[in-house]
């Protein structure tokens, strides 16, 4: 039954609010995925795991990461993205594509196995665990797979957490600045806000909507791999020659015996509804009470979803890689960092 794996990653999501209220620093999210990589080490527990929590966290890191995505829309307005200026804006967006196609190709020429270089490169050139969530539904990837990318987008996001606020002052950076370098360079909203707090309200402002201007990308990276899934994808064709899932493949006595072909869509329906409720928070007068709600309800469903995929990270199978795929994920956090404050320099 599913329902088990769901109450116990909600009672790992109030363990993780716990962690959060006692120490700020440490984002809800951050804490979840932890919580969940911390229990997914436990030999006592992976019986359980496997078993009748298995469907639940499952639906959790799948389903549950998909509707917290959607809801994440709803912090994006298109009115203050534009605020930010062209050069910002153009920054930005050259930002994410110059990580995600660096990452890639750095993950592919180490040999890193699987979808993995794809997720590694979503996680840390957008928004973190959401943006690998969201691309391993538009790739199908296992929860296994994914698991490896959300484990480092994570640690190099809490590492990010400590280091930046130490380069602060030593770069000669403004407050603005640094919240500036902060939005570009770190992963997950949460670990911005954790980050950029500590030099003020306004540079606190500037981060988070650098940061939502990078979530807006997943989008059409989304849209763009999922184009590419369906030119890639062989189609079936039956020996004579016909597409299957077309009539004349499919012969009259045997209606079902041959199933259609199913290809990616070009636009999943959750990156749709994503882009939905951004146009609803740009042009919809929302009040304050359905926002701050509709946050509430993104929170909890996203650290219910990492706390799922936590727990099918393996550290062992992490150290067996050679270290490859930790080399690759902070090459990658290093190489945004520096992008970005290259960007914030020049700005």
């Amino acid at each position: 039954m599913w329902m088990w794996g769901v109450a116990a990653a909600g009672m790992a999501t109030l363990a993780a609010w716990g962690v959060h209220t006692l120490v700020p620093a440490v984002p809800l999210l951050t804490a979840a995925v932890l919580l969940g990589i911390v229990v997914g080490q436990l030999p006592m527990l992976r019986p359980a795991l496997a078993g009748p929590l298995g469907p639940g966290l499952s639906l959790a890191a799948k389903r549950l990461m998909r509707l917290g995505v959607v809801l994440l829309g709803l912090k994006l307005s298109l009115v203050d993205i534009a605020a930010l200026g062209w050069l910002t804006i153009s920054s930005t967006v050259l930002i994410v594509l110059l990580t995600f196609f660096g990452t890639l190709w750095l993950g592919r020429r180490v040999g890193l196995p699987g979808n993995q270089p794809l997720l590694i490169a979503t996680g840390f050139a957008v928004c973190g665990a959401s943006a690998i969530g969201a691309m391993s539904g538009v790739i199908k990837a296992k929860d296994r797979e994914t698991a490896t990318p959300v484990a480092l987008v994570t640690l190099c996001g809490t590492l990010a957490i400590g280091v930046l606020p130490l380069l602060w002052h030593p770069l000669g950076l403004t407050d603005l600045k640094f919240g500036h370098w902060v939005g570009a360079g770190v992963h997950d909203v949460g670990q911005v806000v954790a980050t950029a707090q500590i030099a003020g309200s306004a540079a606190l402002a500037v981060a988070v909507v650098v940061k939502l201007t990078r979530v807006l990308m997943l989008a059409p990276l989304v849209a763009g791999v999922a184009v590419y899934e369906r030119r890639r994808a062989p189609v079936p064709v039956t020996p004579a020659g016909d597409v299957i899932g077309t009539p004349a493949a499919v012969p009259a006595a045997m209606p079902a015996a041959v199933p259609a072909a199913r290809r990616t869509p070009v636009l999943p329906l959750f990156v749709a509804g994503f882009l939905a409720m951004v146009l609803v928070r740009t042009f919809v007068p929302l009040p304050t009470a359905v926002l701050e709600t509709a946050d509430l309800v993104q929170t909890v469903l996203l650290a219910m979803a990492l706390f799922g995929l936590g727990t099918a990270v393996r550290l062992t199978e992490l150290v067996q890689t050679g270290g490859k795929a930790l080399g690759v994920g902070l090459a990658s956090w290093l190489l945004i960092a520096l992008l970005a404050l290259a960007a914030v320099q020049l700005s």
